[in-house]
Protein backbone atom coordinates (compact mmCIF):
# COMPACT_ATOMS: atom_id res chain seq x y z
CA UNK A 1 0.00 0.00 0.00
CA UNK A 2 1.33 3.28 -0.85
CA UNK A 3 2.16 5.16 2.18
CA UNK A 4 0.92 8.97 3.28
CA UNK A 5 1.57 11.81 5.39
CA UNK A 6 -0.60 9.99 7.83
CA UNK A 7 -0.16 9.70 11.61
CA UNK A 8 -1.60 7.81 13.51
CA UNK A 9 -2.74 9.29 16.89
CA UNK A 10 -3.66 7.14 19.40
CA UNK A 11 -4.54 8.17 22.78
CA UNK A 12 -5.08 6.39 25.72
CA UNK A 13 -3.75 6.50 29.96
CA UNK A 14 -2.02 3.00 29.14
CA UNK A 15 -2.03 1.83 32.51
CA UNK A 16 -0.32 -0.04 31.54
CA UNK A 17 0.59 -0.36 27.49
CA UNK A 18 -0.44 -3.97 26.52
CA UNK A 19 0.47 -6.35 23.64
CA UNK A 20 -3.48 -4.99 22.37
CA UNK A 21 -2.20 -1.24 21.84
CA UNK A 22 0.88 -2.81 20.18
CA UNK A 23 -1.03 -4.83 17.94
CA UNK A 24 -3.39 -2.73 17.05
CA UNK A 25 -0.82 0.15 16.32
CA UNK A 26 1.52 -2.13 14.46
CA UNK A 27 -1.97 -3.30 12.32
CA UNK A 28 -2.29 0.41 11.29
CA UNK A 29 0.96 0.96 10.20
CA UNK A 30 0.93 -2.62 7.75
CA UNK A 31 -2.52 -2.84 6.81
CA UNK A 32 -3.84 1.27 6.38
CA UNK A 33 -1.98 4.19 4.65
CA UNK A 34 -1.06 5.70 8.03
CA UNK A 35 2.78 5.53 7.89
CA UNK A 36 3.18 6.19 11.42
CA UNK A 37 1.70 6.36 15.27
CA UNK A 38 1.82 8.37 17.71
CA UNK A 39 1.23 6.86 21.21
CA UNK A 40 -0.50 10.37 23.04
CA UNK A 41 0.01 9.48 26.79
CA UNK A 42 -2.84 11.25 28.63
CA UNK A 43 -2.12 12.34 32.14
CA UNK A 44 -5.76 12.37 32.31
CA UNK A 45 -8.95 11.09 30.62
CA UNK A 46 -12.01 13.39 31.74
CA UNK A 47 -14.20 10.15 31.46
CA UNK A 48 -12.33 8.34 33.77
CA UNK A 49 -11.35 7.86 37.49
CA UNK A 50 -7.76 9.11 38.12
CA UNK A 51 -6.94 6.45 41.40
CA UNK A 52 -5.58 3.79 39.47
CA UNK A 53 -3.62 5.70 37.22
CA UNK A 54 0.16 5.19 37.52
CA UNK A 55 2.35 8.81 37.12
CA UNK A 56 2.63 10.42 34.00
CA UNK A 57 6.10 9.41 33.59
CA UNK A 58 6.28 6.03 34.19
CA UNK A 59 3.26 5.46 31.80
CA UNK A 60 5.52 7.13 29.21
CA UNK A 61 8.94 5.08 30.08
CA UNK A 62 6.50 2.15 29.76
CA UNK A 63 5.10 3.07 26.75
CA UNK A 64 8.72 4.06 25.29
CA UNK A 65 10.16 0.54 26.47
CA UNK A 66 7.76 -1.38 24.72
CA UNK A 67 8.26 0.05 21.07
CA UNK A 68 12.01 1.21 21.09
CA UNK A 69 12.60 -1.26 18.67
CA UNK A 70 9.80 0.11 16.01
CA UNK A 71 10.83 2.98 14.33
CA UNK A 72 6.90 3.49 12.91
CA UNK A 73 6.29 4.03 16.34
CA UNK A 74 6.88 7.10 18.63
CA UNK A 75 5.30 7.89 22.44
CA UNK A 76 4.74 11.99 23.15
CA UNK A 77 4.12 13.08 26.21
CA UNK A 78 2.14 16.45 24.30
CA UNK A 79 -0.95 16.05 26.93
CA UNK A 80 1.52 16.76 29.99
CA UNK A 81 2.50 20.28 29.08
CA UNK A 82 -1.16 21.29 28.04
CA UNK A 83 -4.07 22.65 30.29
CA UNK A 84 -5.69 19.84 32.07
CA UNK A 85 -7.99 17.68 31.56
CA UNK A 86 -7.24 17.05 28.70
CA UNK A 87 -9.49 17.51 25.60
CA UNK A 88 -8.60 16.01 22.66
CA UNK A 89 -9.82 18.58 20.54
CA UNK A 90 -6.79 20.95 22.53
CA UNK A 91 -4.45 18.42 21.64
CA UNK A 92 -5.20 17.99 17.75
CA UNK A 93 -5.31 21.88 17.50
CA UNK A 94 -2.02 21.95 19.14
CA UNK A 95 -0.40 19.20 16.97
CA UNK A 96 -2.18 21.05 13.72
CA UNK A 97 -0.34 24.35 14.88
CA UNK A 98 2.75 22.34 15.45
CA UNK A 99 3.25 20.11 12.44
CA UNK A 100 1.21 21.51 9.36
CA UNK A 101 2.24 19.67 7.30
CA UNK A 102 1.25 16.04 9.28
CA UNK A 103 -1.91 14.77 8.26
CA UNK A 104 -3.37 13.58 11.61
CA UNK A 105 -5.80 10.47 11.86
CA UNK A 106 -7.32 9.47 15.26
CA UNK A 107 -7.21 5.86 16.03
CA UNK A 108 -9.47 4.88 18.37
CA UNK A 109 -11.74 1.24 19.76
CA UNK A 110 -15.47 1.49 18.60
CA UNK A 111 -16.14 1.56 22.29
CA UNK A 112 -14.98 5.18 22.15
CA UNK A 113 -16.61 5.91 19.33
CA UNK A 114 -20.01 4.74 20.80
CA UNK A 115 -19.42 8.01 22.97
CA UNK A 116 -18.15 10.29 20.82
CA UNK A 117 -21.02 12.20 21.24
CA UNK A 118 -19.58 13.07 25.38
CA UNK A 119 -16.53 14.73 23.98
CA UNK A 120 -15.64 18.41 23.70
CA UNK A 121 -16.27 19.87 20.30
CA UNK A 122 -16.84 16.31 18.91
CA UNK A 123 -18.66 17.77 16.05
CA UNK A 124 -15.09 19.93 15.51
CA UNK A 125 -13.10 16.83 15.73
CA UNK A 126 -15.70 14.82 12.90
CA UNK A 127 -15.90 17.90 10.85
CA UNK A 128 -11.68 18.21 10.43
CA UNK A 129 -10.30 14.51 11.07
CA UNK A 130 -10.65 10.77 9.88
CA UNK A 131 -11.20 8.54 12.10
CA UNK A 132 -9.30 5.02 11.91
CA UNK A 133 -11.63 2.70 14.27
CA UNK A 134 -10.67 -0.81 15.02
CA UNK A 135 -13.79 -3.52 16.70
CA UNK A 136 -13.74 -3.37 20.39
CA UNK A 137 -16.04 -6.49 22.06
CA UNK A 138 -19.59 -5.78 22.72
CA UNK A 139 -19.42 -2.22 20.65
CA UNK A 140 -19.97 -1.41 17.05
CA UNK A 141 -19.63 2.43 16.69
CA UNK A 142 -23.21 3.06 17.35
CA UNK A 143 -24.19 6.43 15.22
CA UNK A 144 -20.80 7.48 14.11
CA UNK A 145 -20.45 4.19 12.62
CA UNK A 146 -21.30 5.20 9.03
CA UNK A 147 -19.86 8.89 9.12
CA UNK A 148 -18.19 9.73 5.91
CA UNK A 149 -14.93 10.64 8.26
CA UNK A 150 -14.98 7.52 10.17
CA UNK A 151 -13.24 4.32 8.67
CA UNK A 152 -13.63 0.86 10.08
CA UNK A 153 -10.55 -1.16 10.20
CA UNK A 154 -11.00 -5.08 10.46
CA UNK A 155 -8.12 -5.28 12.89
CA UNK A 156 -8.04 -8.64 15.14
CA UNK A 157 -10.52 -8.00 18.23
CA UNK A 158 -8.67 -7.96 21.44
CA UNK A 159 -10.24 -8.90 24.45
CA UNK A 160 -7.05 -7.70 26.75
CA UNK A 161 -8.00 -4.45 28.87
CA UNK A 162 -5.73 -2.77 31.04
CA UNK A 163 -7.67 -2.80 34.23
CA UNK A 164 -8.25 -6.58 33.97
CA UNK A 165 -3.72 -6.80 34.08
CA UNK A 166 -3.90 -3.99 36.78
CA UNK A 167 -6.31 -6.28 38.97
CA UNK A 168 -4.90 -9.48 37.75
CA UNK A 169 -1.34 -8.07 39.20
CA UNK A 170 -3.02 -7.09 42.25
CA UNK A 171 -3.53 -10.59 42.95
CA UNK A 172 -0.54 -11.72 41.97
CA UNK A 173 -1.00 -13.51 38.15
CA UNK A 174 1.79 -14.04 35.65
CA UNK A 175 0.73 -11.30 33.31
CA UNK A 176 4.50 -12.28 30.97
CA UNK A 177 2.69 -12.84 28.17
CA UNK A 178 0.08 -9.88 27.91
CA UNK A 179 2.53 -7.24 28.20
CA UNK A 180 5.84 -6.42 26.26
CA UNK A 181 8.76 -8.53 28.41
CA UNK A 182 11.06 -5.12 29.08
CA UNK A 183 7.45 -3.80 30.13
CA UNK A 184 6.91 -6.75 32.55
CA UNK A 185 10.12 -6.21 34.23
CA UNK A 186 9.89 -2.79 35.00
CA UNK A 187 6.47 -3.03 36.65
CA UNK A 188 7.57 -5.90 38.63
CA UNK A 189 11.00 -4.33 39.53
CA UNK A 190 8.93 -1.38 40.33
CA UNK A 191 6.36 -2.92 42.07
CA UNK A 192 3.55 -1.18 40.23
CA UNK A 193 -0.50 -2.11 40.92
CA UNK A 194 0.69 -4.39 43.29
CA UNK A 195 -1.39 -2.15 46.08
Amino acid sequence: MEKSNKTGLFFGSFNPIHIGHLLIANYMVEFTDISEVWFVVSPHNPLKQKQSLLEGHHRLSLVNLAIKDNPNLKATNIEFKLTQPSYTINTLNYLKGKYPKKDFILIMGTDNLNTLNKWKNYEQILKYYELYVYPRPKFDGGIFKNHPKVKIINAPLMEISSSFIRKSIKKDKDMKYILPQKVYQYIKKMHFYEK
